[in-house]
């Protein structure tokens, strides 16, 4: 497959997408923003509870 016949490929399936998708409603994308905001906190909160436990371990002392 040359080059010209990949690029026409790729622009008949993103076309292909774009038709297909639609932009979601205010709604959606609140709840959507939501969950994502509090994956986001949650992966922070643990992260920040694994160095805390590991530096004890490490030095012995408490932050």
């Amino acid at each position: 497959m040359n080059i010209t016949a990949s690029i026409k490929k790729f622009l008949e399936n993103s076309n292909r997408i774009m038709n297909i998708s639609y932009k979601p409603s205010a709604d959606q994308f609140r709840k959507s923003a939501r969950i994502i905001l509090l994956g986001i906190l949650l992966m922070g909160v643990v992260g920040f509870l694994i160095g805390a436990v590991l530096y004890f371990i490490i030095t012995g002392t408490m932050i």
